[in-house]
C-alpha cells in the first residue's frame, strides 16, 4: 500500500458504500458512490472522526485498578500506557485469573455487533470466538432494536423475528403492485432505512414510496411524530404508548360492524373465542372501543371507524416499527397487530396482512434469492448461562438473583470479569447513572475500542483496535445484492490492532493459539471464508468472482435480483394450513396462546391485552408532564462518529423537538437551551419548537456521548440518562426506552 500517493477507492459500511480519497496515509475526503441514487451525507463527517484527537492511541490501563484493583475511579481515573506485550501479559494473567478461580460463568462477553459492516473483522464473532476458545462466557439474547419482539413473535407466527423480518415479508415491489391502504404503527422513517447490517448500497425506499404515492396507495403515519414516515404520507397523531389501544380499538370496530373475518379465523388462527370477550367487554365490562380509546390515544372515535372500514374493504398491510416494542409491554401491539391483521384475513395475501420492521433498516423489502454472508466461525459455549441482552445492568446489580424469562426462572450470575469490543452500551443501555453504578460491580472490564468512547473511558483495560478503514476485509449483506472487497485504505493510527491481532496475542498467552487462528493470519480467513461464499453462490447459480477478481476490481453487483420473489412461509400456509403449518404449538396463528397463559405472567397474559405502562402520557405528573421517545440519529449510526460529530458548530448538545404549545407554556424558543430532567437525572439539550409532534411529548435523538460520573447534568443530550432501565415484561425483557416521563425548562 503506498501511503503517500493521493488514491480513490470505494469501501462499505453500515450505511452504504462510499468512495474514499486518501492521501500522505490519512483519509482527506469521501465522495458518494455512483450506483447509489440516494447516498447518505454521514460519510462526510469520516475524515475527521478516523483521525480524531479521541482515538485510544495505545494500550492503556487504568493506574488504580493496576495499583490495586481499585473500581471506584472507572470513569474519571487516568491511565498508563504500557507496551504491547506487556498490556497482553497483564490482561491474559487477569483472564487466567478469573476462569480458575471463578469459572468462565464470571466472564461476560459483550458486543453490538455494529462495528464495521466488514465479514471477517466483525467484533461481535471475534470476541465470542476467543472467549468459546478458552471456555465460553456468558452470552446474551436477542438486540435492543428487537430483543422484546424475538420473544413474543415465535409464540405467534412459529418464526423466529429475523427470519419472519427479512425472509418471510413482502418486497416493496409486491406491495406496490397489491397494497391500497398502508397502515405504519410508528411510520417508516426515512433516516432509518439508510443503514442496515452489513451495509446497504441502493438506498431505494425514499423511491418506493414515490411509486406508491403514483399509484394511489393510501398511506398512513400512526405515531407521534410527522416526520415518521415519508412527506406526502397521512399522518394519524397518536400518544406514544397507546398503539395497543388504538389496534383494539379498530379491532372492536370490524367485529361490531359485521367486517371481521370469521372464516380466516376458523381457518387459520387459534384462540379468537378466547380473546373475543375481552375485544367486546364481555369478560371486564369495557368494550375496547372507539370511544374507550380516544382519552388513551388521542384519536376520534370518528376516525378509528373509518380507518377501519377502509382497512376491511381495501388490501391492506399493517406495518408496526420496531420502536413500538422498545417500550413498557412492548409485546402486546405486536401481538395485537397480528390479531388485527388476521381479523382483516389478508394474511398471507400479496400486499397484505401484517410486517414488521420496514423502514427500521435498509434491507428490509429489497427482494433477492438469498446466498448468505460470511460468518467467522465462534465454536461453541460451553457456558449455559444467557441473559436478555437489555438485562446487563440487573445482572450486574443482582449476581444470584432469580429473573423470569420467557417461561423460565433463571438466576443472574456473578460477573467478575466484563470483556468488551464492539459496542459502547453508555449510549444505548438505559438509565445510564444507574449502569454506571453497576459497572463498577465486576473486578476487571476489559474493552476493544478505536475512540476514547464513554465505555472505554469506563474500562480498566483499553486496546487501541482498528477502524474498518485501517485493514482489509469483504463487505457482503444477506440483505443487499453487492459485494465489496473492502481494501486497507491507510495505516493504523497510532499503535492500533484489529481485533483478530489482539485476541490472537491473548490467545497465545493462554494456550489456545492455535485452536483460535487454526494457522491462519486475517488473509488466509478472508480467503478461506471467501471460497464458502463461492460455493454457495454456486448452489444458488450465482456468478460470484473470485478473491483476486473482487480486489481487482474493488465491487460488484450479484445478479440476485427476482420479479417478485414469493414468500413461502405465509403463502403456503394460507394455501394448505394442514399440509404446511406454522411451527406454533397448535400450527395455526395464536390469537390466544396455551404456552404464554401456562407462564401465569400478569404483565404478559395468554392473548393481547392493553396494559398501560408506568411512564406515559395517561400518567403524566405535575413534576413529570411530558412524555420522552429517544428515536435512533439521523446524521449517524448510533453513537458511532459522535467524537467528530460533537465539534461541528452548533450540532452539540443534541435537538430536542417540542410542540409548540408546550414550549409557548415553558418560555422556550427554537435555540434557546433547555435542561431535560427526571427523578433519573438532567441532561442538556437546543429546543426545536415544532407543530409536528404530539402536544405532551418531546423527541430527543439518541447518540450523544454521555460525559463522566458525578455530573449534575450531561452536557451533550443523551436521553438514556433520563430512560427507565426495566424490562419490557417477564416474558420478553426487553428495553422499555420509550416508556419515560421528563421535564423541560429553559437555561
Amino acid at each position: 500500500m503506498d501511503d503517500t500517493a493521493r488514491q480513490t477507492r470505494v469501501t462499505s459500511s453500515h450505511w452504504g458504500a462510499f468512495e474514499v480519497v486518501t492521501e500522505g496515509g490519512r483519509i482527506v475526503e469521501t465522495r458518494p458512490f455512483a450506483p447509489d441514487p440516494a447516498p447518505p451525507a454521514i460519510p462526510a463527517i469520516l475524515p475527521a472522526a478516523v483521525h480524531h484527537a479521541s482515538r485510544v492511541a495505545r494500550p492503556s490501563i487504568r493506574r488504580a485498578w493496576l495499583a490495586s484493583r481499585d473500581r471506584s475511579g472507572r470513569g474519571d481515573g487516568d491511565y498508563v500506557t504500557p507496551p504491547w506485550d506487556e498490556a497482553l501479559d497483564i490482561a491474559a494473567q487477569e483472564l487466567d485469573r478469573v476462569r480458575k478461580t471463578h469459572g468462565n460463568g464470571a466472564i461476560y462477553g459483550g458486543s453490538y455487533g455494529w462495528a464495521s459492516a466488514g465479514r471477517f473483522h466483525h467484533a461481535q464473532g471475534q470476541v465470542h470466538r476467543f472467549l468459546n476458545c478458552i471456555g465460553g462466557y456468558v452470552a446474551s439474547f436477542g438486540s435492543y432494536s428487537t430483543g422484546c419482539a424475538q420473544s413474543i413473535m415465535p409464540h405467534v407466527f412459529g418464526e423466529n423475528f429475523l427470519t419472519l423480518t427479512y425472509e418471510v415479508q413482502d418486497s416493496y415491489a409486491t406491495i406496490a403492485a397489491h397494497t391500497e391502504t398502508l397502515v405504519m404503527f410508528g411510520g417508516i422513517n426515512p433516516k432509518n432505512f439508510m443503514v442496515s447490517m452489513g451495509g446497504i448500497t441502493e438506498h431505494q425506499t425514499a423511491g418506493w414510496f414515490d411509486r406508491f404515492a403514483q399509484t394511489g396507495m393510501t398511506r398512513i403515519n400512526i405515531g407521534p411524530q410527522r416526520s415518521d414516515a415519508p412527506d406526502g404520507c397521512d399522518w394519524l397523531p397518536c400518544r406514544p404508548g397507546s398503539d395497543t389501544a388504538l389496534m383494539l380499538a379498530l379491532a372492536h370496530v370490524l367485529e361490531e360492524e359485521g367486517l371481521t373475518d370469521h372464516a380466516f379465523l376458523d381457518r387459520y388462527t387459534t384462540g379468537w373465542d378466547r380473546f373475543r370477550p375481552y375485544l367486546m367487554g364481555e369478560d371486564d365490562g369495557s368494550p375496547k372501543s372507539p370511544e374507550w380509546a380516544a382519552p388513551l390515544t388521542g384519536v376520534s372515535p370518528k376516525k378509528v371507524r373509518s380507518l377501519a372500514r377502509r382497512m376491511a374493504t381495501t388490501r391492506t398491510l399493517i406495518t408496526v416499527a420496531w420502536s413500538l416494542q422498545r417500550q413498557e409491554h412492548g409485546e402486546q401491539p405486536y401481538w395485537m397487530s397480528a390479531t388485527l391483521a388476521a381479523m382483516l384475513g389478508q394474511i398471507g395475501l400479496p400486499g397484505g396482512g401484517v410486517g414488521y420492521g420496514y423502514g427500521a433498516i435498509g434491507g428490509i423489502g429489497k427482494d433477492f434469492k438469498p446466498i448468505g454472508g460470511m460468518t467467522l466461525p465462534q465454536g461453541q459455549n460451553p457456558v449455559p448461562d444467557v441473559i436478555p441482552v437489555a438485562r446487563v445492568a440487573d445482572m450486574l446489580l443482582n449476581p444470584g438473583a432469580p429473573y423470569d424469562f420467557n417461561g423460565e426462572r433463571r438466576l443472574y450470575p456473578d460477573i467478575r470479569l466484563v470483556y468488551w469490543a464492539g459496542g459502547n452500551p453508555f449510549h444505548h443501555h438505559q438509565d445510564l447513572n444507574r449502569l454506571h453504578q453497576a459497572w463498577l460491580r465486576p473486578e476487571t472490564i476489559i474493552v476493544n475500542e478505536p475512540w476514547w468512547t464513554p465505555t472505554a473511558q469506563r474500562a480498566d483495560i483499553v486496546f487501541p483496535a482498528t477502524t474498518p478503514y485501517e485493514r482489509e476485509d469483504i463487505g457482503r449483506s444477506p440483505l443487499d445484492d453487492y459485494l465489496f472487497h473492502m481494501p486497507q485504505l491507510i495505516p493504523p493510527v497510532g499503535e492500533a490492532r484489529d481485533d483478530y491481532a489482539i485476541f490472537s496475542g491473548l490467545a497465545d498467552r493462554l494456550g489456545v493459539g492455535q485452536t483460535f487462528t487454526e494457522g491462519r493470519d486475517p488473509a488466509a480467513w478472508i480467503a478461506h471464508l471467501y471460497a464458502g461464499l463461492m460455493d454457495r453462490g454456486r448452489a444458488a447459480g450465482i456468478d460470484v468472482p473470485t478473491l483476486d477478481e473482487l480486489r481487482a476490481r474493488n465491487w460488484v453487483k450479484l445478479e440476485l435480483a427476482t420479479d417478485e420473489q414469493p414468500k413461502p412461509i405465509l403463502r403456503r400456509f394460507r394455501a394448505d394450513p394442514t399440509g404446511a403449518p406454522l411451527k406454533t404449538p397448535s400450527g395455526k396463528i395464536e390469537i390466544f396462546s396455551e404456552r404464554i397463559d401456562s407462564f401465569g405472567y400478569p404483565d404478559c397474559p395468554g392473548h393481547p391485552v392493553w396494559l398501560p405502562p408506568t411512564e406515559w402520557p395517561g400518567a403524566a405528573t405535575q413534576a413529570t408532564p411530558l412524555h420522552l421517545v429517544s428515536p435512533q440519529p439521523g446524521d449517524k449510526l448510533h453513537s458511532q462518529l459522535e467524537a467528530a460529530l460533537a465539534d461541528v458548530d452548533g450540532a452539540r448538545p443534541e435537538t430536542i423537538l417540542l410542540h409548540e404549545q408546550d414550549a409557548n407554556q415553558r418560555g422556550i424558543a427554537s435555540g434557546d437551551l433547555v435542561r431535560v430532567f427526571n427523578a433519573r437525572g438532567a441532561v442538556r439539550a437546543r429546543a426545536r419548537v415544532t407543530g409536528d409532534i404530539v402536544q405532551g411529548v418531546v423527541a430527543l435523538p439518541t447518540g450523544a456521548w454521555v460525559g463522566g460520573p458525578g455530573q449534575n447534568m450531561d452536557a451533550n443530550g443523551n436521553p438514556n440518562v433520563l430512560t427507565r432501565d426495566v424490562g419490557t415484561s417477564r416474558l420478553g425483557q426487553g428495553t422499555s426506552a420509550h416508556s419515560a416521563l421528563v421535564e423541560v425548562e429553559r437555561l
